[in-house]
């Protein structure tokens, strides 16, 4: 399964999650009533949240001149561990997680947010680990010293 590390891009895969969720959550049953209203709400606001925490990754890799691109962590030319990086090593997968989230708080699914899970799991799996491989071996120590201190999610 390597031949998925690094291949789909990752706005791809938490839409592909996405998708998943929703035609599982129509063709089961299990659905809550719950307000169109309250639904709507609270998952725009979950829903922000992610953006704004993926926004914040962007601007900080921007900031610091280096790759936004997750298909080739080796291109990177800095090691960013300021402004959100301070707290999640991967802050624009957390912030599709959490619209994942609030898509699965749309969808009043309760099962839903195991597309959540899923898209951890992948991510994990065939992004972040090949990720990390990358920037270890470009940034070394400091990098082993950066992942001591902050955590891959949260």
């Amino acid at each position: 399964m390597r031949w998925l590390e690094n291949r789909i891009p990752p706005p791809l895969v938490a839409t592909l999650f996405g998708l998943l969720m929703w035609l599982v959550a129509h063709l089961l049953p299990g659905r809550l009533e719950l307000a169109i209203e309250w639904r709507l709400g609270t998952a725009l606001a979950v829903l922000l949240v992610g953006v704004g925490v993926c926004l914040a990754g962007v601007l900080s890799f921007r900031r610091a001149r280096t790759t936004v691109n997750p298909l080739k962590p080796e291109t990177a030319s800095a090691l960013v561990s300021s402004g959100i990086y301070r707290y999640t090593r991967n802050p624009m997968y957390l912030g599709f997680a959490t619209a994942l989230l609030a898509w699965s708080v749309f969808l009043a699914w309760p099962p839903a947010v195991l597309g959540v899970l899923g898209f951890v799991l992948y991510m994990n799996r065939f992004q972040i680990a090949p990720e990390e491989w990358a920037l270890s071996a470009l940034f070394g120590a400091d990098f082993y010293q950066y992942c001591g201190r902050v955590r891959r999610w949260l």
